[in-house]
């Protein structure tokens, strides 16, 4: 099962408090136009000082780690030079493990066959509890905590831990609440950035008058899909229905549920509005989905794609700036609530070693974070990271309002579930939206499978 219990935030305080994020986030991005060659001018620190070297780190001379990670592409490449940096400061080796989703079952058959990685990154917090669960993670030593005590806010401290002990560090966080756009389709189309739902058809539909299909979608990997619903659901149904939803506390089959579903199949059941159409979004994995919405010239195979932060890695891969080719704006409200939903990916020991607390030590310092935050494709949680080490405009105006919503937001609702129905390809949650995007006008058959997996996963 995976643990909400940490949130511990009043839907009341969250609901304003999300709204001011999506506000902020909303006049952040528009300021950011073209220029992505230029600092903000309101770039600095947000808190603290990033010295470059401030954590203190043993000597590890002839000491050994592997850290395993689904991490692929070049965020699997940028995340090496944030080890190697620890190799250099320490002298220990550290050797990256690819692994497969989800990651928990691959831990498994590593630890079964009594060669565990010593840390992992685990991408949703269930995944820490049934690490915990499985006795297989450690907690962390006083120096992690201590770095996590001066760099985190409380919120992204208490979603680290399990039964109020200390297990995780977040070393990377995600805004989900984003569509990235061709800046040049829009131009030429005469399209504007939307702020709800309804402009956002209005958008799509000019979009599509001017000849390019409006929507990317990632289908191949339903994690996408399940990001869509989170947005729209959290925007229609609210916070405090969102967390109960999370929670399984009421059921897929609630009206709530049927509201969301109804509002995402005006653009997944729209002729013509996604590229491929059902069939080739379900053969697009996510990278694909981003760059062929920024590779193709004038006539790219879409104009907008909707993704985190993170998706601006795969925007470089498509040799697409940020900022000036690529830009962005907030999901859309197509509710009440204007939709702030974060992910993220933690550190967790699984064979204790001084040498691996001591990796954990650095994850959580503002040493490793501003190595890949000028990287690029990057978002840290930690408070201490210099708004400036972001290598544009836009990612900086992300981090500042990421940093500034403190404790108030809403964690992926998925990544909360039981892995059998949020977190495992083919499966569950991943599947029946999945099964809803090829057949949209299924809304009663979607919602009775949602709530039989669920009912499963979650024991109630």
């Amino acid at each position: 099962m995976r643990s909400t219990s940490s949130t511990n935030r009043k839907p009341r305080a969250a609901k304003t408090a999300a709204a001011a994020l999506a506000a902020a986030l909303a006049l952040s991005l528009s300021a950011c136009g073209g220029d992505d060659d230029k600092s903000s001018s309101d770039s600095g620190p947000t808190g603290g000082t990033a010295t470059g070297t401030g954590v203190t780190l043993p000597k590890l001379n002839g000491q050994s780690l592997q850290v395993a990670a689904v991490w692929s592409g070049e965020e699997q490449a940028n995340f090496k030079k944030v080890l190697a940096e620890f190799e250099k400061r320490t002298g220990a080796k550290v050797t990256f493990v690819p692994a497969q989703d989800p990651i928990v079952n691959f831990l498994g058959s590593k630890i079964a066959g009594g060669q565990p990685p010593d840390v992992a990154m685990l991408p949703q917090p269930g995944a820490i509890k049934q690490a915990v669960d499985k006795k297989w993670a450690k907690p962390l030593g006083a120096e992690a905590k201590a770095e996590l005590a001066k760099n985190y806010s409380q919120g992204w401290q208490d979603i680290g831990k399990v039964g109020g002990t200390q297990y995780g560090v977040y070393y990377k966080a995600a805004n989900k609440s984003l569509i990235w756009y061709n800046a040049k389709v829009f131009e030429n189309a005469g399209a504007t950035e939307p702020k709800t739902w309804a402009e956002l058809l209005t958008t799509a539909q000019t979009v599509y008058d001017s000849g390019v299909t409006p929507f990317s979608v990632g289908g191949a990997e339903g994690w996408t899909l399940t990001d869509w619903f989170e947005n729209v659901y959290l925007s229609q149904a609210g916070p405090e229905k969102y967390d109960q939803l999370a929670k399984h506390e009421i059921k897929w089959t609630d009206p709530s549920v049927k509201d969301a579903l109804a509002t995402l199949g005006q653009v997944w059941g729209k002729k013509d509005y996604v590229a491929g159409g059902a069939k080739g979004a379900l053969q697009t994995d996510f990278p694909a989905s981003v760059t062929q919405a920024f590779t193709g010239g004038d006539q790219p195979k879409a104009a907008m794609v909707y993704e985190g932060d993170f998706a601006q890695v795969n925007i470089q891969t498509a040799k697409a700036k940020v900022g000036t080719d690529a830009k962005v704006f907030p999901f859309p409200k197509a509710g009440d609530t204007a939709p702030v939903v974060s992910g993220g990916d933690a550190a967790v020991i699984l064979k204790d070693s001084k040498a691996a607390q001591a990796l954990a030590t650095f994850l959580a310092s503002p040493d490793a974070a501003t190595i890949q935050a000028k990287l690029g494709g990057y978002l840290s949680p930690n408070k201490n990271v210099d708004i400036s080490s972001y290598p544009n405009p836009v990612q900086q105006k992300i981090a500042k309002a990421l940093i500034q919503s403190g404790d108030d937001f809403r964690f992926d609702m998925s990544d909360q579930a039981p892995q059998a129905f949020g977190g495992t390809p083919g499966k569950g949650e991943w599947k029946a939206l999945q099964d809803f995007l090829a057949n949209p006008k299924d809304i009663a058959g979607t919602q009775a499978k949602l709530e039989a997996d669920a009912a499963a996963a979650y024991g109630n």
